[in-house]
Parts: structure tokens; sequence; C-alpha cells
């Protein structure tokens, strides 16, 4: 007799199979995990294989994933912090969602679309990406520079106007309607339970949020907290529905109002696993619903839409950049990772669409232009990399950062890239000997605290070549890299083997793998970071339960000339990619260890039995 499948668990086996495949390739291509939602989603959606038709139905389970992200995000807006951030956030963030908003309002109005829908438009064309630009400023390493963190404040912004967008959209909607009727009870209703189920959330979590968490942490139940996490959430969805508001607002507000709550990363760690899965859904649900023939039947509008949307956001993001002082070198990817649309911008158009603020094919335009703009959006900074700020190496700066930035050619022998706690042990023993390393550290903080100290340290990135050149690395003898990361520091010797074959390479290596990692690169002067201070304490260890401090030093010398050793044999291994072999090297290594110890414990023992006993002196009557 033949079985077939329940339609959720196929289901569930496309929309897993589809994620396992499609964003991996994505990151690889260096797109991003959401453009590989989009990509698997307009796969298996209508418009690709068909292994998916009922869209809507999906898209509607799928935004509980954004109703998860925006209780997250509200989470970790901790009053206190958007105080402190208020002038960088409030500040250039509303000067960017309002510039933004106000052209592309103008724009829209300009060719014949109405206030409402020139309105919504600007304000989800004016959102950009956080998860893109966040994955960019990662790998490019600028989150502690000036324009990553005048980003950052910027999406932080973004990422809270997002709530009132949503809020103000059935308010449009109920406007709408009421226009249709020529009646205002409809606007004024709308108006007055938006404002009251504001008013009774922020009341009701502030009074019984914190008394029934405190209650269900005291039967010390995971499972019960984690469903208690979801619950939280889903009810006040509930209440949102039920009243004709978005469910993400009010996902936010609770988030908002548990910020300060001591049960703040317990619920954090509890949503995230949900909160991923549902959200790449979410993202595959849109990429589904994208009506290509809407888009197929007008091509060049579409075009001209995505075209003209980023290029004037691009516009006005450089404008802002320049007004707000940041180096002109760094404003080409500030200008691009803001420029494209972002994924709140799927949520806004759903939602108006949801409350017919416009039609269901003015959605899907939309929808499409931001989903191709974060398409455009990696591949215009690859090019970007490529065609322009290649020659900026060559260029001087203009202007002046926060911090000093090298600039005139260096001629220590030294060169010191990370000023860490691990720098400046090696740049006080250089300059207690008479000599000063060049020392580039790519964080303000700490180049701030360094001058406070009286050191001199240039802001830069040691990854930069143009950089290393202008620190003098083509004449210097040592380049010592000290930097934190363990992917910046493999960048930075292989790009110096590369360009700089004369340097030696002394190297802070995090862990074992690390240290493999190195000798790669030739790298011979590696040394682990805490391994010495380790066999230190080791060797106080041994003193405390008794024994001499001779034989303490001599125990831990011996372990560490062994560990050396087997670190040694354990590399070719290492090399060949032969993790078992590699793992019975290091069992057997430490085995012998044991034994040989053992041995040597047990020879000076039958010494000491051996030995004559010291004649003792008689006393006398």
């Amino acid at each position: 007799m033949e079985h077939s499948a329940p339609i959720w668990l196929t289901y569930g086996f496309i929309y897993l199979t589809a994620a396992v495949l499609a964003v991996p390739i994505a990151r690889a291509l260096g797109l991003g995990a959401i453009i590989g939602y989009l990509g698997a989603g307009i796969a298996m959606g209508p418009w690709g294989f068909g292994l998916v038709r009922n869209v809507d139905d999906i898209l509607h389970f799928a935004e509980f994933g954004v109703v998860l992200m925006l209780f997250v995000i509200g989470l970790e807006l901790q009053p206190k912090r958007l105080w402190e951030l208020r002038r960088p956030i409030f500040g250039w963030g509303m000067a960017q969602m309002a510039v933004c908003t106000g052209i592309l309002f103008v724009a829209a109005w300009i060719f014949g679309f109405s206030w409402r829908v020139s309105l919504i438009a600007g304000m989800g064309l004016a959102l950009s990406s956080t998860a893109i630009c966040l994955q960019v400023m990662a790998e490019r390493n600028l989150m502690r520079t000036p324009s990553g963190q005048a980003a950052f404040s910027i999406l932080l912004f973004q990422d809270v106007a997002a709530i009132p967008i949503l809020a103000l959209i059935p308010i449009l909607g109920a406007y709408k309607a009421a226009h249709a009727t020529h009646s205002d009870s409809h606007l004024w209703l709308a108006v007055l339970k938006t404002i009251g189920t504001i008013a009774a959330v922020i009341i009701g979590g502030r009074l019984m949020l914190q008394p029934v968490l405190r209650w269900i942490a005291r039967s010390k139940t995971p499972e019960i907290f984690t469903a208690t996490s979801l619950l939280l959430v889903i009810a006040i969805a509930m209440l949102m529905t039920q009243i004709g508001l978005s469910m993400a607002l009010g996902a936010f507000l609770a988030g908002v109002l548990l910020a300060d709550s001591e049960y703040r990363s317990e619920l954090e760690t509890n949503i995230e696993p949900f909160k991923g899965l549902l959200l790449g859904l979410f993202f595959m649900a849109v990429g589904m619903s994208i009506d290509f023939g809407v888009i197929l039947q007008n091509p060049w509008a579409m075009a001209a839409m995505v075209t003209g949307f980023v290029a004037l956001k691009a516009l006005m993001i450089y404008g802002l950049a320049k007004v707000m002082g940041l180096p002109w070198r760094e404003r080409p990817v500030f200008t691009l990772m803001l420029a494209q649309g972002g994924e709140f911008a799927f949520v806004v158009f759903q939602t108006a669409a949801q409350y017919k603020v416009f039609r269901h094919s003015t959605s899907s335009m939309l929808v499409a232009a931001v989903a191709l703009s974060m398409l455009l959006g990696p591949l215009l900074l690859v090019a970007l990399d490529k065609l322009l700020l290649r020659r900026f190496a060559a260029i001087k700066d203009e202007g002046s950062t926060k911090a000093e930035e090298i600039s005139e050619h260096q001629e220590s022998p030294v060169i010191i890239a990370g000023f860490g706690r691990y720098g400046q042990i090696v740049a006080r023993v250089l300059l207690a000997q008479g000599l000063h390393p060049t020392i580039l550290d790519h964080s303000v903080e700490m180049l701030e605290a360094a001058q406070t100290f009286g050191y001199r340290v240039f802001y830069g990135d040691a990854t930069r070549m143009d950089l290393l050149r202008i620190a003098g690395a083509a004449q210097a003898r040592v380049l010592v890299i000290a930097v934190d990361s363990p992917e910046q520091s493999i960048k930075i010797a292989s790009q110096v083997r590369k360009h700089f074959p004369n340097l030696e390479i002394v190297a802070r290596a995090r862990d074992l793998d690390h240290w493999f990692r190195l000798r790669d690169l030739d790298v011979k002067h590696a040394e682990r970071e805490v391994f010495e201070s380790s066999l230190v304490s080791a060797g106080s260890v041994l003193q405390l339960i008794g024994q001499s401090p001779a034989e303490a030093q001599r125990m831990t010398e011996r372990f560490r000339e062994h560990n050396l050793a087997l670190a040694e044999r354990m590399y070719p291994h290492y090399k060949d990619q032969n993790q078992n072999q590699l793992i019975a090297v290091a069992r057997q290594g430490r085995q012998q260890l044991v034994e040989q110890m053992a041995k040597e414990r047990q020879a000076a023992e039958q010494t000491l039995q051996a030995a004559p006993a010291q004649a003792v002196p008689e006393q006398q009557p």
C-alpha cells in the first residue's frame, strides 16, 4: 500500500533543503544569507520550479519570524544605551531617514502616485539592510572606524523607525477607507486604538512581566521558560492582530520593556533559534511572493525604479557623509552599504498591501526592487574595490579623523600591528632598549587610551598593504602581528609574505590551530599567547604542593620542550588534514610524557634510597 507524506512534512523537507543548499552557496559568493533565502524562495515559488503554490499561507506563518526578530531587537535596545547614543542615533539616523524619505516621496509623487503610496514607498525604500551592512562591516573590519560607527547608528535608528512606520500603515489604511466612505470615524478609531494599545502594553508590561518571569524562573524548568518566552511574544502578537495593528509593533514594545530585565539574556537565548529559522522562512516566502509577471510586463519600469531609488539614496547619503566629516576614503563603501534596500522594507510593503494602502501589484514591484538592490549591493562593492579603492593607496588623505592616521613614511626597523595587551608588552620592551617601533591599531578607543599614557600609535588597518608601505614595511626588519582576530592575523601574514618576502614575522597565536595556520605561511616565530604564562602558573602550583623551586622549574621546562616537540610532530598531519592521525599523535604524546615523568620520579626515589646514610655524630657524655 502506498503511503504519502503529510503536507507539513513535505513542505518542511522542501524549505530546509532549499535553505541548506542556497544559503551556503550565497555566502560563498559573498552575497549574504538573506540573498540565499530570497533566491531559494524564487526557485521554489510559482515562477521557479513551482514546488510551493499557497504562498500567502506560508507568508502569514513566516511573518512570525519578523515578529521574533523585532522582539530580540527590542531586547537589545536598553533605554540607557539608547540615551548614551542619542546624538548619533537620533541625529544622523533621523537625518538620513528624513532626507531619503523626503526625496523618494517627492520623486514618487512627481510620477503620479498618491501621497499615501508615495509616503509608504519612500519610508520603506529609505531603510537599509542591517544584516548585509553588519556583514560587510565585519568582513572589512569597519565597525570601529568613523564610517562604521556612523553606519551602525543610522541602522539602529532605522530599526527603531520601522516600528512607527508599521504603526502608521493601519492608520493610513483606515484613512483610505474613511476617505472612500466620507467618514472620519474609522480614522479616529484607528488612531485611538493604536495609542491606547501601546499605552496598555507599556503599563501592563511594567507591572506584570517581571513578576511572571520571576515566578516561572523559580520552577527551574528550562523548557517552561522557553515556552513562556514564546507565549509572551505570541500573546502580544495576538492582541495586536485582534485590534488591527501590526504584530511586530507589539513584539518590539515587549522587547524594549524587558531590555533592562535580569532575564534579558535568557529570553534572547531561548528565542534566537526560532527567530533564525522563521526569519529565513520569511525571506523565502518573500522570494516566492514576488510576482514576476508584473515585472516582465514592465521591465524598463523596474530597471528605472531600482536605478532611481538607489541613485537618489546614494546621492543623499554621500552628501550626509560629507557633512558628518567622514574620511573621504570611507565614504564610497559607507554610501553603497546604506544605498541598497533593506529587509524591513519587505515587511513594510507586505503590511501595506495587507491593509490595502496600495495594490498587490505595487507591493510586488517594490519588493522586487528592494530584492534586486540587495542582490546588486554586494556586486557593486566588489566592483568598487577593483575600480576605485585601489587608487586611494597613492593619494594622500584629506582632513583628519578622531585618531592620528599614518600619512608620512616611517623608517623604524620594527612594525607592531595591534596595540592590545600583547602588543603593548612587546612595544614597552623595545622602548626600554631605545627602539621606537611603528605601531598600528584599528581601534579608536585603544588609540585614545594609548595617547593618554604617552604612546604614539597610528590609526590604520594592517591588512591594507598601502598602509604597511607607508609604515615602512619594505625597509623594516620585523613585523609583530599582535591583533586579536586569528583570521585578520592570517590575512596580514599572507599578504606580507606575498608583498614583503624579506620582512621577518613574529606573530601572536591564539591557539594551536592558529599556530599551525601561521606555520603554513612559514611564520617561524609564532608564540601561543597563554602558553608561557600557563607554564609559570603550573610551576607555582608545583611549589605550593611541596616541590622545590628548582624541581618545579625543571618539570615545567621538560613539559615545555615536550609540548613544542609534540606540536612539531602534529603539524604534518594537520597539513595533510588527517584529523584522526592528528588526535592519535596528540594522545600518544601525552601518554609518553606521563610515562617518562613517572620513570624519572621512580629513578629519583631509587637514587635517594640507595644513597649512603649520613653518619650521625655521637653525643658527648
